[in-house]
């Protein structure tokens, strides 16, 4: 079982594809840091949860298409052709897509790595600040629920049609220019430009609406939902 990961995370991670990828995501988000962040969002200070969060909203398209991107490695047409070989396998089909799963997420979480990793040389470089203990409950609330979404539901529309995978990365794109309800403000951001000035304080402490808190784990539900409903599918899927 370990092998067949470590041989997915291979096809996922040492190709051009992933360095292109990487090396897009590295060059924004310098560029984020360099222009926006270190001045600061809402009068807080550019380290702050605020400041951060927003950072990571700027890069949370890249982020979600890359996650999408690693699931046509599974659902383009060259690899359901592929798959017929997966049915002479030891392997249960439902395992094999439980780790074909563990891949694509460790795909995903490498490059938030990098995202965070990024931020950290930034921080410590700039202004040599290094509580990053502060920015944990940001980082999940912004980042975990929405690349959760992305890795389940993308994975059910492959199952459909890659094509799909395509468009779907459009959607988060979409959502940056279009107004949202407040609840929906980690999704484009605005949450942590507008809430910090409607507390009414200068740089309050990190919090959580609970309508914002309500919608981020629900997305975080469906996606993890969508991946066992997917995992689960995976034998019936194998004798199609």
């Amino acid at each position: 079982m370990l092998k067949i990961y470590f041989y997915e995370c291979r096809r996922l991670l040492f190709n051009k594809f992933f360095a292109g990828l990487a090396f897009t995501l590295l060059f924004y988000g310098w560029q984020v840091l360099n222009r926006v962040t270190v001045l600061g969002v809402s009068h807080t200070a550019p380290f702050s949860a605020w400041s951060f969060g927003d950072y990571l909203c700027r890069l949370l398209p890249f982020l979600w298409s890359g996650t999408l991107l690693f699931l046509t490695f599974f659902t383009a047409p060259a690899a359901r052709r592929a798959a017929v070989l997966t049915r002479a396998a030891a392997m249960s089909p439902r395992r094999y897509g439980a780790v074909r799963c563990a891949a694509a997420l460790s795909g995903t979480c490498l490059l938030t790595v990098l995202v965070f990793s990024e931020a950290a040389v930034f921080y410590g470089v700039y202004f040599h600040w290094h509580s990053w203990g502060e920015l944990f409950l940001p980082a999940m609330a912004a980042a975990v629920p929405p690349l959760l979404f992305s890795l389940g539901s993308g994975w059910l529309l492959g199952q459909r049609h890659h094509v799909l995978l395509l468009i779907w990365m459009a959607v988060l794109l979409l959502l940056l220019v279009l107004p949202l309800p407040d609840a929906f403000g980690m999704w484009n951001g605005s949450f942590f430009r507008q809430y910090p000035l409607a507390c009414g304080t200068l740089d309050p402490a990190f919090s959580v609406p609970a309508a914002v808190g309500t919608v981020q784990a629900a997305f975080a539900a469906a996606g993890i939902a969508a991946l066992f409903l997917r995992i689960s599918r995976s034998d019936s899927c194998c004798r199609k």
